[in-house]
C-alpha cells in the first residue's frame, strides 16, 4: 500500500494529468491519494469532480510545501509515501518498481526516480549536498546557465554518473518525485517546516543519512516533469524563497570550520539572487517589447 502526496498551488490543470497518469499506471498497487491544495484560485474542485477517490485538503491559506506535506503524511498509514508534483507524469511500471525495489532493500530510505524533461532529456535530480560554491554553479544557476560545461557543475549533478540502469547511492534526491518509507520518516522526523519552498528534499535526504538510512537515485523508473508549473506564476517570490531555503540549509548543517563559511554562503547567494532577478527582470522586459513591436492584425473575423 502507497499513500501519494500532491502539493497543489494553481497548477490544477497540470494535476488532473498528473492524476491521470498515476491511475492508469496503478497496475496492482494499492493507493491512497491526497491532494494538499495551498489556497489555489483555478478551481481545484475539478479534482473532485474528475477523481471522486482522491481525496483533496484545502488549506485557507499558502502554508507552503513542506507544511504541507507533512499534514499529509500525518494522515496517511502506508508503509511507503510517494511525493509528487502537480506538473509530474508518472510511467507505466513506476510504481511496481520502486516498490519492489526497496521491499528487497530494507535500508534505503529514500528513491528518487530518474526525472525526463518534457523533451525526454534527463534531468539533474540526483545532487551532491551543496557547498558554497554550488551557490555560484548550482544546476540552474546563471553561471550554469551561461559556461554549462563547467566542471564545478557537473561536480554538484551526480546523474551524470549513473549508467541509466544501475540503482546508485547519491546524497540527495529531488522531491519533485522521491518514495520514502515511513519507518525511515517516523525515525528521521518529517519535512523541516521552515523551508518554505525549496532545498526541504536536501534537509530531508541529509537527515537520512545522517540517521543511517540510504538514499538511492533509481533510474529504471522514471516520470516526465514540466519544470516549473506553479513556481512560473509567482516568479519573483519562488526566486527569493530558492535563495533564503539554500541559505537555512547550509546554515543548518555547517559544522566546525565549515561555520566559517556562513558569511560566504550568504554573499555568494545574494549575489545569484540579484543576478537572477535581473536575468528574469530582463527577460520579462524583453518578451513585453517584443510583444508591442509586433504589428496589429486590423483584419476582422
Amino acid at each position: 500500500m502507497l499513500d501519494v502526496i500532491i502539493v497543489n498551488y494553481n497548477s490544477t490543470d497540470y494535476l488532473l494529468s498528473c492524476l491521470s497518469s498515476i491511475f492508469n499506471t496503478l497496475d496492482e498497487v494499492s493507493t491512497n491519494i491526497t491532494v494538499q491544495d495551498n489556497a489555489s484560485n483555478d478551481n481545484v474542485d475539478r479534482v473532485e469532480e474528475t477523481f471522486p477517490d482522491v481525496k483533496v485538503v484545502r488549506n485557507s491559506r499558502n502554508i507552503g510545501f513542506s507544511k504541507a506535506v507533512n499534514k499529509a503524511i500525518e494522515g496517511g498509514v502506508s508503509p511507503y509515501v510517494a511525493i509528487l508534483n502537480p506538473d509530474t507524469l508518472m510511467t507505466h511500471g513506476f510504481l511496481g518498481e520502486v516498490l519492489s525495489y526497496m521491499e528487497m532493500n530494507h535500508d534505503v530510505g529514500v528513491v528518487g526516480p530518474k526525472i525526463l524533461n518534457s523533451d525526454g532529456s534527463v534531468q539533474g535530480t540526483a545532487r551532491s549536498f551543496p557547498t558554497p560554491l554550488t551557490a555560484l554553479f548550482g544546476r540552474t544557476s546563471l553561471l550554469s546557465r551561461l559556461f554549462p560545461g563547467n566542471r564545478l557543475t557537473g561536480a554538484n549533478i551526480l546523474t551524470t554518473q549513473c549508467d541509466g540502469k544501475t540503482p546508485m547511492e547519491v546524497d540527495w534526491v529531488s522531491g519533485a518525485c522521491m518514495v520514502v518509507r515511513r519507518r525511515a520518516i517516523e525515525r528521521v522526523g518529517p519535512l523541516d517546516e521552515r523551508f518554505f519552498l525549496y532545498w526541504e528534499d536536501a534537509d530531508w535526504c541529509r537527515r537520512m543519512w545522517d540517521s543511517g538510512w540510504k538514499v538511492v537515485y533509481y533510474p529504471q523508473a522514471s516520470v516526465k516533469h514540466f519544470v516549473g508549473g506553479s513556481s512560473q506564476r509567482s516568479r519573483f517570490r519562488s526566486t527569493v524563497e530558492f535563495h533564503k531555503s539554500a541559505y537555512r540549509l547550509f546554515a543548518k548543517h555547517a559544522k566546525g570550520a565549515q561555520r566559517l563559511a556562513i558569511p560566504l554562503a550568504m554573499g555568494a547567494l545574494t549575489l545569484r539572487l540579484f543576478l537572477s532577478l535581473t536575468w528574469n527582470a530582463m527577460h520579462l522586459w524583453s518578451g513585453r517589447s517584443h510583444r508591442q513591436s509586433r504589428p496589429k492584425n486590423t483584419l476582422r473575423n
